[in-house]
Order: structure tokens, then sequence, then C-alpha cells
């Protein structure tokens, strides 16, 4: 009897002891370190794309207004390639002024500035601001969303498809999105500054003051360093942000999906950002320009050149690790001339824990020419008259 007791109580333990092992990897390996309350989220850092957190994040989800980020990236990119400007007037067309939702109550025919327009987008969510702009770029609103959709397909958002350039929803099926394509394409229209100046605007107005406008995204106002992005609500697609912020040089995108409820959705994306603040910093890796030595230059009018860097990007990196980043030097021991400006003399490696975070090439900064009989005959004599 008490060897079956033994037993027994031996097999609970082991049990126990693999149900206790599943529970700590999972916590360790997946579960989100901190509360998500939506359906899917990811965090993601602006400046590498790196991913630091994610949830759910290849579900394809109605992402409501959040859908703007693609027409806001077509239009900066319009306005930095020079094809259109900010001053530019656009004349309202029927198709925009129909546009329910959140609009600013465009009248057919109306004429608006593009930066109006784009303020009207960023700022208030406008649907009907959102087609004039996609219309005023494409020809058409039908056209406009081929736009969206093959500029998704270049961005790699390979589970995105666009029905509309608003994210309205009520009579489409299949204007799906994924958090971790939110956040793909966020951190593409990041890359435009221009956006930055419309996304931090937390109050401001159009029409000489008769037409108000206040942020739908309430971090703009209570969270430092806030520079974005978008926010979207409807009943199919429920509560959802891509929030942008940065702090000390670190840029981050917070992107929440399928909230309950407005509250869940910005605290869900406050927490995401400040677990990543406080894990990560952005840091710039150097390297001693004493340790990079001179190349001799083979038969050419200078014996030797000081290679140069090429200007180091910053890197993310889990806090406290500065000091663990190592740096190897791989350079030419002599070059024969020519040497062209510019030219690749070796490279320079950054590396984290064996991943290579920055390689970098060392050039040459200047050109230097062979010698030629003539060089060394005047310097023959140079060297006998003095």
């Amino acid at each position: 009897m008490k060897k079956m007791l033994k037993s027994v109580f031996s097999l609970i333990l082991s049990v126990a002891a693999v149900i206790c092992s599943c529970v700590c990897v999972y916590g360790a390996e997946e579960k989100p370190p901190v509360e998500i309350k939506a359906k899917a989220a990811v965090l993601m850092d602006a400046s590498t794309g790196k991913v630091l957190m994610k949830h759910n994040e290849n579900q394809r989800l109605y992402p409501a207004s959040v859908t703007k980020i693609m027409p806001l990236l077509l239009v900066t990119e319009a306005i930095d390639g020079g094809k259109i400007a900010l001053n530019d007037m656009v004349t309202v067309s029927a198709t925009a002024a129909a546009k329910g939702g959140s609009q600013i109550w465009l009248k057919e025919g109306e004429q608006m500035s593009v930066d109006d327009l784009l303020k009207a987008t960023a700022v208030y969510s406008a649907n009907d601001a959102c087609t004039a702009l996609g219309e005023y770029i494409a020809g058409s609103d039908e056209a406009f969303v081929k736009m969206l959709n093959d500029r998704a397909k270049e961005l790699g958002m390979t589970n995105t498809n666009f029905e509309n350039c608003t994210g309205l929803d009520d009579t489409t099926e299949n204007h799906l999105t994924t958090a971790m394509d939110v956040a793909i394409m966020s951190r593409e229209l990041l890359k435009h500054e221009l956006i930055i100046n419309y996304t931090t605007i937390w109050m401001d107005s159009l029409r000489e003051g008769q037409t108000e406008l206040v942020n739908t995204n309430k971090l703009v106002r209570f969270y430092d360093g806030t520079t974005g992005l978008k926010t979207g609500t409807t009943s199919k697609a429920g509560c959802c942000v891509s929030a942008s912020a940065m702090r000390e040089g670190t840029h981050l995108i917070a992107v929440v999906m399928g909230s309950d409820n407005s509250s869940d959705r910005f605290e869900t994306a406050k927490a995401m950002l400040n677990w990543g603040f406080a894990n990560y910093a952005t840091v710039t890796p150097f390297v001693e320009p004493s340790l990079i030595p001179d190349v001799a230059v083979i038969n050419g009018v200078s014996d030797k050149i000081t290679p140069v860097l090429s200007e180091i990007e910053p890197v993310l990196i889990k806090k406290g690790r500065e000091e663990d980043i190592n740096r190897t030097i791989d350079l030419a021991v002599d070059v024969a001339a020519p040497v062209e400006k510019g030219q690749v003399l070796g490279n320079v490696t950054f590396t984290l824990d064996n991943e290579v975070i920055g390689e970098y090439n060392l050039t040459a900064p200047e050109e230097i020419k062979p010698l030629t009989f003539m060089i060394i005959f005047t310097r023959i004599l140079r060297a006998i008259s003095s």
C-alpha cells in the first residue's frame, strides 16, 4: 500500500513539474510582458523595425480609421517627391462630399488646400478630407484604393487588403489588415518628418476658425513624447490605435487592435510604450580613431592614407548593454595606386551577443594618383637642390 502511495505521489509530482515547466516557458517566451487588452498588438522600434513585443500580430482584423495611415503615407510621399504641394488647392468632388462618419462637412465644389485637408485627415480623421486628397493624387477614389494596395504590397504587407481609403467598414467584407502590417506602414510614414507637424496637433481649426479640430488620439495631450499616429473605431473593428512616441532618441510604435473600449486601447498602448522605453535604449556605437591604422599606398604620390568611417547609425539595444558592444576592424594592409576618393579599404563590424548590429565601410577620404616618371624626376631634382 505504501509503495502504491509513493508511486501515485511521484506521478503527481512529475505531472506538476511538467505543467510548471510549460507555464514557465510560456511566460518567458510567449506571453507579453504587459497586459494586452486587445485582440492583437505589436511594439516596434521605428528606426530599425525591430519587433519588441507581439500578440496575435498576424491575425487579420478590421482596422477602422487606422487605415488612414496608408493614405497619409501616399500624400506625404507625393509632397516630399514634389508631385503636389501643401498650398495646392483641391476642388471637392461629389464622392468626397458624400462620405459619412467623421468629417469636416465638405461641400461639392468647395476648395481647400492640401495643407488643410491633410490636417483634417491626420487630426480629426475626416473621411471626406481623406477622400478628396486621394482623388487629387490618383484621379478617382477607386484609383487611389488601388494605389493603397499596391504600396502595401511593396512594403511587404502580405496580410492587408484595402477596400476604401477611410476605414469605413459597414459594407466591407475584406477590408482587413494585421497589427504587424499596421506597424510596418506606420514606420514608413514616420520616415517623413512632415507628418509629425500634423499628428502632434492637439487642437486647431479650419475655415478661419469656423471648423474646430480636436485630435482623436488622446495620447497627444497626455503622453510625454507622443509623435502620433492614428486612431480608429467601428463596431466591427473595436477600438484601435497606432501610437508612436520618442524619448531620448528612441522612437517606438505601439499598435493596438480590437480593444473593447477606448480606455483599454490607450492604456494598452501606454503600457507597451512604457515597457519599451524602460527596457531599451538607442545608442550610437563608437570607434576610437586611433584604433584605425593608416593603409600603405604602393606606387602612389602619397605613401599612406588614413581611412575614414562612414556615418554610424544609432542602434536599439537593451539598456545597460552599451559596454558589451564589440568592434571588429577589418582593414587592408596596403593598396596599389591609383586610389579613388571613396574607395572601400575595409570595414568596421559592431556585434552584441554574436549578433551583427551594424557594419560600416572604411573608405579613402581623397584620391591618390599613381607615381609617374615625371613626378619621380621632379622629386629627385628637389632633393638635389635642397
